[in-house]
């Protein structure tokens, strides 16, 4: 019985990486075991270089993009879309598993082996800090990919994905719980938090965690959670640290460059250019935009015929991870949930005078003003949609809030994901439950 781990510790060795191939220490021969900060900063690089580009096929299940039939890549993508994940068609592309768990092997060395073997120095707790904090956005990605979303009264019930924290090839993997995938998120946080010398990256190597990358995702992680006290704590330490806001009334870089005054961790190809290649905006999405007075719209979608494709990504250029809009959304959504409306609208309206015209902000302005509690969180939504559109995060806050009925219509035929359908949690992999029977 082939075991998931060895598929993983295969994959690792078949991988190319970023100088440091000769850096792994699964079979000693041949290869020089890592000892140095040096040696280990390459290790780490090459787990971040391997982060899967999972974020970009999400988005084929969610109500921002339509499906371009015509091209030659359809094949590969139109089950994903069609919310089908299992019989699925040879040519489907898999939702990824073992280069997650690829990433995995890398930062348990680190984090295994090179807390012992590399000296004591500042360099070598940065290293450990993104490692752990690395380790983190993993497992929370993953629980979120494959996990049903946390609820704290089925959590300790609902399965999650299986945990691996050690360089074992025989070791079976079970999944874990939800409670059990985020206790681990928590623990990995906490030791990263501890080591975390770095307040933020430079550009350049904003790929990185930092200590406002950190409290980034403990921002995001508690927001999934629902806890607002947290949310709130969090949101404030990240923008304390940066909390800069790219004014696109005098800017035409688009907030989610990774050279935005907004990048804080600039990791994720969240809309990659195969899927960016086969889609257009949906009209959905195109309708929740004042065209005039929303200076987004110009910079994240362009005229095509009579459709509009998405021209904020589909390089390496859009990568990201967390920026700093995204915290004072959190914070704004938390302090609704805290009753603290009045705050909450403030919060928000910070980002909003720098994504609209003058004109167009003061509409917005007056309208909030007269929002009860209800309203506005129904606003602060639909400015999530308008704002990170195509970032990835559009499906996760589908299934943290409502879990809408979606509607793709595919070779003029309507596919439907319900409303709290079960699709909304996405199943394992064929090919990893085909090769580990304890999925």
């Amino acid at each position: 019985m082939r075991k998931i781990t060895t598929i993983i510790a295969l994959a690792v060795l078949s991988f190319s990486s970023i100088g440091c191939d000769r850096f792994l220490d699964i079979q000693p021969e041949g290869k020089i075991i890592p000892t140095t900060v040096d040696d280990y900063r390459k290790v780490l690089t090459s787990a971040y270089s391997k982060y899967p580009v999972h974020r970009s096929l999400t988005a084929l299940r969610t109500d921002e993009m339509s499906i371009d039939e015509n091209t030659s890549d359809f094949i590969s993508y139109r089950e994903i879309a069609m919310w089908k994940d299992s019989n699925t068609d040879q040519a489907t592309t898999e939702f990824p598993w073992v280069s997650f768990y690829s990433v995995v092997f890398y930062l348990n060395q680190i984090i295994n082996e090179g807390s012992k073997t590399m000296a004591d120095s500042p360099e070598k707790n940065q290293i450990l800090a993104e490692a752990y904090a690395l380790r983190a956005y993993v497992y929370f990605d993953m629980v979120n990919l494959y996990g049903k979303p946390y609820n704290s009264a089925t959590a300790a019930s609902d399965r999650g994905v299986p945990i691996n924290l050690e360089i074992d090839l025989e070791k079976v993997l079970k999944p874990a719980s939800v409670q059990e995938v985020y206790d681990q998120v928590h623990a990995d946080i906490d030791k990263a938090e501890g080591l975390m010398i770095e307040e933020k990256q430079p550009l350049g190597i904003n790929y990185r965690f930092s200590k406002a990358g950190l409290n980034a995702l403990q921002a995001r992680t508690a927001l999934y959670q629902s806890d607002w006290n947290q949310a709130l704590h969090y949101s404030n330490q990240a923008l304390a640290i940066k909390g800069d806001l790219s004014d696109l009334n005098t800017t035409s870089t688009a907030p989610n460059h990774y050279a935005s005054v907004e990048s804080i961790v600039a990791l994720d190809n969240a809309f990659n250019s195969s899927v960016q290649n086969l889609s257009f905006a949906s009209s959905e999405l195109l309708s929740k935009y004042n065209s005039t007075t929303d200076k987004r719209f110009a910079l994240y979608f362009e005229k095509n015929g009579s459709k509009y494709k998405v021209i904020k990504g589909g390089s390496s250029d859009f990568r990201v991870s967390f920026r700093t809009a995204e915290l004072y959304f959190i914070k704004s959504e938390a302090l609704v949930k805290l009753n603290r409306l009045n705050e909450a609208k403030e919060t928000l309206l910070k980002v909003l005078k720098n994504r609209y015209t003058p004109a167009g902000y003061t509409v917005v302005q007056s309208e909030i003003n007269a929002m009860d509690d209800t309203e506005f969180m129904s606003f602060i939504l639909d400015e999530r949609f308008r704002e990170f559109a195509l970032e990835g995060q559009r499906w996760f806050d589908l299934r943290r809030t409502n879990q809408k009925k979606i509607t793709h219509t595919i070779n003029g035929q309507d596919y439907i994901l319900q409303q709290n359908d079960v699709r909304y949690t996405i199943e394992f992999p064929q090919s990893a439950r085909k090769n580990n029977p304890f999925l």
